[in-house]
């Protein structure tokens, strides 16, 4: 039998009561599958922070390399600056291991209602990929006449070549691989950003030119937030820089019901380094230990990682119990206008999985 091992990182809020979740649903699938999880937990995040000045030790990265992979479940506290708990532990994780592609799928499932009129179940079927390590995150700047009234702040954006190659290609491999609409849209400002925004465009036209059998667009982020709410059905694979992704990744999440439900992974596509899943919905402090919080989106980011482990199957068999969860309309968390607890949700997942 082969065993995985599964760094855990619980982290803050919500992250503490939707990780042992996950962390059920997978113990199910590996009994199921013939495989298991050694699961190492890590009691890092705001607590650490508010006793030790930092969201990890020193030695966490060295720690963490030699899993198999990393499940997150969120990091954020009201009394700490986001920067912060950003800067202090996702970021260095994704920058450490190199997890490049952020992947955060957009599915309206049967069942669940999206804000916009007219849309139904399977309509809504994109997927997001974000670049995950340079462009707007980069974290180059600094601060001069600091805390004085007349300080200027400097934030410098970083774009390679090879940084924004390997990104795109990384989304044309996977519309080829879902081998839906095999489109992929490439969202920019390049109209006002007229270096790092007109880079990424010419290598967007490189990299397309070999795979022929893939449409393309490109689309100003102004436009392609638009057109998310305008015609989401036309979508399949967007591909954009840090900044744009993530924003246009948060509205995706809504458009197909709630956050609840927006899984994503972090990935290190060359699989030299272990990569990461996570629900995208953040701590969430104002419901943080009431029971309320959805766990799906946590048990679909815990699916990507059995997909990522090669454990397909697993992972098919989970998504499909979610799905059917989510059809009946029985057991939803408030965010989805049921009124079912965090626990009674995944009940209901783990007896769809038998």
């Amino acid at each position: 039998m082969k065993t995985f091992t599964i760094a855990v990182i619980a982290g803050d809020g919500i992250g503490t009561e939707v990780v042992p979740q996950a962390r059920r649903v997978l113990e199910r699938a590996a009994q199921q599958h013939s495989v298991a999880f050694a699961f190492q937990d890590f009691d890092w995040g705001a607590e650490h922070y508010f006793r030790w000045g930092r969201m990890m030790p020193a030695g966490a990265l060295e720690l963490l390399r030699p899993c198999d992979a990393i499940l997150l479940g969120a990091v954020g506290h009201p009394e700490i600056p986001d920067h912060v708990t950003l800067n202090g532990l996702l970021l260095p994780i994704r920058r450490a291991f190199d997890q490049y592609a952020n992947v955060r799928p957009a599915y309206l499932y049967p069942g669940v209602r999206s804000p916009l009129a007219g849309y139904h179940g399977g309509e809504i079927d994109f997927v997001v990929v974000r670049e995950n390590t340079e462009g707007e995150y980069a974290q180059v700047g600094g601060f001069v006449y600091h805390d004085q009234p007349e300080e200027v702040a400097i934030q410098t954006s970083v774009f390679t070549r090879r940084g924004v190659e390997r990104i795109v290609r990384f989304a044309f491999e996977l519309a080829v691989k879902r081998g839906k609409k095999k489109r992929v849209t490439s969202v920019t400002k390049s109209n006002a950003q007229g270096y790092s925004m007109v880079l990424w465009d010419r290598v967007f036209r490189d990299v397309a030119a070999d795979f022929p059998g893939v449409e393309t667009e490109s689309l100003l982020v102004d436009a392609a937030a638009m057109n998310f709410v305008r015609r989401p059905a036309s979508f399949d694979v967007v591909v954009g820089s840090n900044l744009f992704a993530d924003i246009l990744s948060d509205l995706s999440a809504i458009l197909i019901g709630s956050m609840g439900l927006a899984a994503s992974a972090n990935l290190d596509p060359l699989r030299r380094f272990p990569s990461m899943f996570e629900p995208v919905h953040g701590s969430a402090p104002d419901i943080a230990g009431k029971g309320l919080a959805n766990p799906l989106a946590a048990i679909l980011s815990a699916a990507m990682m059995l997909e990522h482990l090669e454990l397909a199957a697993a992972a098919q068999q989970v998504e499909a119990a979610v799905a059917a969860v989510l059809a009946e309309g029985q057991t939803l968390t408030a965010d989805l206008g049921g009124s079912a607890t965090t626990t009674a949700v995944t009940d209901a997942v783990l007896e769809k999985l038998g």
